[in-house]
């Protein structure tokens, strides 16, 4: 019986030092996309010199579109801890659903997303139909 309690014990230890040195290193949390700005630092580490005059955020903050001067437009979503961000173009897939607008980059390899953009959703819903060829 001691030997169980001593093994029971260890093993709880040490899934409690496991979860200790995930936080203190900062691995999984709920990540979400805080405000403009920070969806701006995210599209330029996604694509280097992305410049955004436009953003649209999920109310949830779990993805965000941003279009650049040029009209080029960017797809930010959620990817487990992390964001993932691709430029898109006339390959991509999307579905207004009243606020709500679904995007998917035309990717295999990269799933869609339903973003909650509020009244935006229709705007931008529109200006992706404009998007230049492959």
């Amino acid at each position: 019986m001691m030997e169980l309690a001593v093994k029971f014990g260890g093993s709880l230890a040490g899934i409690l030092a496991l979860w200790w040195l995930s936080r203190m290193m900062g691995l999984g949390g709920d990540v979400r996309i805080r405000d403009d700005d920070h969806a701006q630092q995210l599209a330029d580490e996604a694509v280097s010199g992305f410049r955004a005059v436009a953003v649209a955020r999920d109310k949830a903050g779990i993805g965000a579109l941003l279009r650049d001067a040029d009209g080029h437009q960017l797809l930010l979503r959620r990817n487990g801890a992390h964001f993932v961000g691709r430029l898109l173009d006339s390959d991509m897939d999307a579905r207004l659903d009243r606020n709500f607008l679904t995007v998917g980059s035309g990717e295999a390899m990269c799933d869609s997303v339903t973003l909650n953009l509020g009244e935006q959703a229709q705007y931008w819903a529109a200006g992706l139909r404009h998007l230049p060829r492959a």
